[in-house]
């Protein structure tokens, strides 16, 4: 199956890559060309538009910033639906907002093409290693023929519904490890100021029912210093911000996001908008003049998982 992928970002540039290590025919694409060189300088083919690009595509993937970069990356004069062929899928792998990938999606299938929006999760050290997990919705024929892509470049996928069921679990799951965070922050500064050891505190927490995939990794880079898990608080807001829409068009009144978004956006006000987002704990740091650090952890997350071919996951059935 050929492959275009469009948008070789920190998490693109790392399922692109695994494309190229299983030997896909690869074409790329990103406004910064520079990203794309180590895929050229690998076999992989340039495109100079994204029309160009959907034109030799079997397959065509975006993994971009937002919904308004991939809207204009579909429908721009030189765009994806331009050159769009019969028979081919288009597979929207960013966190985006559902009610725009459905209408992309519409726009897809009148050119005779099939959408899926399958977003990943788990973090960029997964994505590198290819043990990320996926989340894809669209028609179950669809999932069966992206199956063998997505089995490359994730290793946990989850056919989750109808086009735009994926995107919705997205925001919902990354609202949960928002939550997560924050709580967690509050956690380690209160242990700091109590007293305790912050080592002896992360191993209480990682063998405890307070225990989360966020906090193996998050607290990690948090308590090197380095803050560095390759997400930004810009992009905290955004993703729970469309949680917040989601719950809005659903009449669901919640009470602890719309916390979360005036917490980061004071992050954001106060320490730039592509500040690491585990550090929105500096907040607490600054209030409390106190600094959340411990010898032994690492700077960077690295996956320790086994890798192993992708599968799907099946829900249980009643």
């Amino acid at each position: 199956m050929r492959i275009g992928f469009i948008g070789l970002g920190n998490v693109g540039g790392k399922l692109a890559g695994s494309l190229q290590k299983q030997d896909f025919e690869l074409t790329v694409r990103d406004l910064d060309k520079t990203l794309a060189e180590p895929f050229i300088n690998g076999g992989a083919a340039w495109a100079d538009s994204s029309k160009e690009l959907a034109r030799s595509a079997d397959m065509v993937i975006t993994c971009l910033p937002s919904p308004a970069a991939c809207r204009e990356v579909m429908e721009a004069a030189d765009g994806v639906l331009a050159g769009l062929r019969t028979g081919s899928i288009w597979a929207e792998m960013s966190t985006t907002d559902e009610t725009e990938v459905k209408r992309l999606g519409e726009l897809v299938l009148k050119k005779g093409a099939e959408p899926i929006d399958c977003p990943v999760s788990g973090g960029c050290h997964r994505a590198a290693t290819g043990n990320i997990s996926i989340f894809a919705g669209c028609e179950r024929s669809t999932f069966d023929r992206a199956f063998p892509v997505l089995q490359a470049m994730g290793r946990r996928i989850l056919h989750t519904g109808p086009l735009g069921s994926a995107s919705v679990l997205k925001v919902l799951t990354n609202y949960l490890a928002t939550a997560n965070l924050v709580t967690l922050c509050e956690a380690l500064v209160t242990s700091r100021k109590a007293g305790l050891d912050l080592n002896t505190t992360y191993e209480a927490i990682r063998i405890s029912s307070g225990n989360s995939f966020v906090h193996e990794t998050e607290s990690q880079v948090i308590l090197n210093g380095s803050r560095n898990i390759n997400f930004t608080m810009d992009l905290v807001i955004k993703d729970i911000c469309l949680f917040q829409d989601v719950a809005d068009r659903a009449e669901v009144p919640l009470e602890i996001n719309p916390i979360l978004i005036k917490i980061f956006q004071e992050g954001l006000a106060q320490y730039g908008a592509r500040e690491w987002s585990p550090n929105i704990i500096k907040r607490l740091e600054e209030r409390c003049n106190t600094s959340i650090l411990a010898d032994g952890f690492p700077a960077e997350l690295v996956d320790e998982e086994e890798e192993v071919p992708g599968y799907e996951v099946l829900p249980k059935l009643t």
